[in-house]
């Protein structure tokens, strides 16, 4: 099949879930035969990345409009340039899903999670997301959720059955570390955050946690935001030495950090599935997350919850007290897990599965 990605920055990754999805998921489907197009708003250095085509259309660098402007034009661009299944990222993207579907080009819509709950829209950035939501119950041929609770939210709002496909992660060891050189960090003796910082993701809250127990190990806090520039201030506000915040790491180096971490902190509250906490749990880490249903869902009985920032730095010093055979089955069920539902192989051959079905109906 002809298939085409839109809706995110482009890959290779470097910024966030739906970059890294969108990369996983292409060059295995070109892998096995497909020819697939994504859709970039980073230039990318190559036209082709691993059997991936790459087509770069500029957009409106602004934090409410980049998305918006971007899938718009990419939009255009594909209907001159047809494919046999388009696949749309973000609930957002939505009102585009119509006129592709309109001249026959068949679409599906990965919504995400539930957007208009993070703290960083304004009032008529949280209105188009719920817009949105309602949208792509009748726009899109399919729409695709990856958590069951966002399956559950979509079915009791809006009456409206998603297909779920769950978020994937590679499971293979990493036996490199360099990174860890460059940072000052050792093996197993550093907590491990991860994600954008901004406010909804909490690394303001981790990091105070953290200053508040007494140990030798220390935190990496990895991440940034391109529009979040006081809040980050307040993050690397800190004098405390066991902290690093060197920005966002990618590919081997952002690998070797989960596979090497002690324990790995997962504080966000708003959103589906989280790419960072599924593969960190995939290079058997011990997870600490914060206990929404999103995030249980994921974790099972794999990791330790927690609500507040007390109980966060409580479950800190669970980690470092407990038996190592106690950790050691922590991060054997977490990479079992994610084995068992998460794999890249098994996600890729449920899109292509639904890309044939909806191609042909």
């Amino acid at each position: 099949m002809r298939i085409a990605i839109l809706g995110t920055r482009g890959i290779p990754a470097k910024y966030g879930g739906f970059e890294t999805f969108a990369e996983e998921l292409s060059w295995r489907l070109a892998e096995r035969g497909h020819r697939v197009t994504v859709y970039c708003r980073v230039n990318p250095e190559t036209k082709v990345y691993r059997g991936v085509q790459l087509i770069y259309l500029p957009t409106i660098r602004h934090k409410y409009l980049d998305t918006l402007a971007h899938t718009c034009l990419s939009t255009l661009h594909l209907l001159f340039h047809r494919n046999d299944v388009a696949l749309y990222c973000n609930a957002a993207n939505a009102i585009f899903t119509g006129l592709p579907r309109i001249l026959g080009i068949p679409v599906a819509l990965n919504v995400d999670g539930i957007e208009r709950k993070r703290r960083k829209w304004n009032g008529m950035a949280k209105a188009w997301y719920f817009l949105s939501e309602r949208i792509a119950t009748v726009l899109p041929r399919a729409v695709i959720s990856d958590a069951r609770v966002i399956q559950d939210y979509y079915l009791s709002r809006y009456k409206k059955k998603t297909t779920f496909i769950a978020y994937g992660a590679d499971t293979e060891p990493v036996t490199t570390g360099e990174v860890l050189g460059q940072l000052g960090l050792a093996k197993q003796q550093y907590f491990l955050f991860v994600s954008r910082f901004e406010p909804e993701n909490h690394p303001l809250m981790v990091r105070r946690a953290f200053e508040g127990v007494q140990t030798s190990m220390r935190l990496a806090l990895i991440g940034d935001a391109p529009h979040a520039r006081d809040y980050i201030a307040q993050v690397r506000a800190t004098d405390d030495p066991r902290i690093v915040i060197p920005g966002a790491i990618y590919g081997q180096g952002y690998r070797e950090l989960g596979q090497w971490c002690f324990a790995y902190i997962h504080a966000t509250e708003v959103g589906g599935t989280h790419p960072a906490l599924i593969e960190a749990m995939g290079l058997g880490a011990l997870v600490v997350y914060r206990n929404t249903p999103e995030n249980a869902e994921v974790c099972g009985d794999c990791g330790l919850p927690f609500d507040t920032e007390a109980e966060l730095a409580e479950k800190i010093r669970l980690t470092l007290v407990m038996e190592e055979t106690d950790r050691s089955r922590y991060r054997r069920r977490a990479s079992e897990r994610v084995r068992e539902r998460y794999s890249w192989a098994a996600v890729t051959s449920q899109y292509e599965r639904l890309f044939t079905e909806i191609s042909r109906r």
